[in-house]
């Protein structure tokens, strides 16, 4: 199998061309249910807290139930540089298909929980398993767009993210009208059949061994006759890059925000709008999924639109997504009605998938091939982290009786802050980074 950067330096034409592009975009379309299979299966938690807490008793406030989703969120941060470099060293695809036949089996277990102790260790289980995933599918995109659809790529997957995360809304219905649990059930069953189709349909591709040469592939797919990547060398040129540091930091604060929305918003829309977990919990997810999907899709178009004319494309259009982000945070502390805090999640949506869209491109712009996928484990790591910080503390807030809306507030500055913070990034030259235009 051809990689796509020895496509581009022996500069095929016609059918040629038009299949390596073919196989570039297959492997976006394969991973796609992997994305939004990964989000539905933990976003379903958040959106089921009243029937969860009411069937499961020894979960008893809401700062335990906090902690559930914490420590996911704890478990998948320390563990996705682990999952990042798993996948530099060996193997992105089978990576992938592990991981998502892992977590998925995860799923189908959580359905069984009947204490606090076992939903903990199911929501440990699940960090452990999709902590590979995201490293190892965003790298192995980007390994098969090394240019001008680079953007678009990144963008089309994390599209399956935010279906993934509207669809978990879906879990608050099928509580309400069913049980919880057998959400978990199906959507468990689901990925488990999913990561076979995978074994059979998706491929790796050329990368570079860590002295920057490509090496080709077998007939599976598996990286044939490349040297290890080594864990000393990945972290020398992780941690000497200044813009690598200014990457994680901007990673990391605008998803402060974006985590608040994701696990506590459908709360925060009950209490403030009188409204019942089914109706909180879809208004909550899919109206901010839904403008964020459209925001990944067109982020990923503008910024590689963008990259024709400046090599700061991708920075100038992920700072303005995150710019949309400040009025969107302040309506939502400030909403005098449901209509108010609707427009201001369909525009933070719009403005995080801008901003997400391009994280990883911008990654690839500071960080050769061959350590991308520990690099945003490193990101996972720091962001996710903090962001399990700011999910416990809401919680406590609840429990202290502070309103949510604070949170949403003190958000907003976070945002205005990292705008600006993006632009101090300066990206190298893509030959440096792996051989190819922009």
């Amino acid at each position: 199998m051809v990689g796509p950067n020895q496509a581009m330096s022996s500069r095929p034409t016609g059918s040629t061309a038009s299949q390596l592009a073919a196989r570039a975009w297959l492997v976006v379309l394969l991973l796609w249910p992997v994305a939004t299979l990964n989000y539905l299966d933990r976003q379903m938690v958040a959106s089921m807290r009243a029937s969860i807490r009411a069937d499961i008793p020894t979960i008893g406030s809401d700062t335990e139930f906090a902690f559930l989703m914490t420590l996911f969120m704890w478990v998948y941060a320390f563990l996705s540089p682990v999952g990042g470099f798993v996948a530099d060293r060996y193997n992105r695809r089978w990576t992938v298909i592990l991981s998502l036949g892992v977590w998925s089996l995860v799923t189908w277990l959580t359905g069984h929980a009947q204490t606090f102790e076992q939903m903990a260790w199911a929501r440990a289980l699940m960090g452990i398993s999709e902590a590979c995933y995201i490293p190892a599918a965003l790298a192995l995109i980007t390994d098969f767009h090394p240019g001008a659809t680079r953007s678009r790529a990144v963008g089309l997957h994390m599209s399956g993210i935010y279906a993934g995360q509207a669809l978990g809304g879906v879990g608050g219905y099928i509580a309400d009208t069913s049980s919880w649990r057998n959400a978990f059930f199906w959507f468990g069953i689901a990925g488990v059949l999913y990561s076979v189709v995978l074994l059979f349909f998706l491929h790796d591709t050329t990368r570079p061994a860590e002295n920057g040469s490509s090496r080709g592939t077998s007939p599976s797919g598996t990286p044939a006759g490349r040297t290890p990547v080594r864990l000393r060398p990945a972290l020398a040129v992780l941690l000497g890059s200044g813009s690598f540091f200014l990457l994680v930091l901007y990673f990391t604060l605008p998803s402060m925000p974006g985590w608040a929305v994701k696990n506590w918003l459908p709360t925060h829309l009950a209490a403030a709008f009188n409204l019942k977990q089914g109706p909180a919990g879809m208004s909550a997810t899919g109206y901010v999924t839904l403008a964020a999907l459209g925001g990944v899709l067109l982020g990923g178009w503008l910024a590689d639109r963008w990259m024709r004319v400046t090599p700061r494309g991708r920075i100038y259009l992920s700072a303005c997504g995150t710019a949309l982000c400040v009025p969107a945070l302040l309506g939502l502390g400030y909403a005098p009605t449901l209509g108010v805090a609707l427009a201001s999640m369909v525009l933070f949506g719009l403005g995080f998938g801008m901003f997400d869209a391009n994280n990883m491109p911008i990654l690839c712009q500071v960080i050769p091939r061959a350590y991308r996928a520990t690099g945003y484990g490193v990101m996972n790591m720091v962001s996710i982290g903090t962001g399990g910080l700011v999910t416990l503390a809401m919680g406590r807030m609840r429990d202290s009786h502070i309103p949510l809306s604070v949170a949403f507030i003190v958000s907003a500055f976070i945002a205005a802050f990292s705008a600006l913070l993006v632009l101090l990034i300066r990206p190298r030259p893509p030959a440096e980074m792996d051989g190819t235009s922009p």
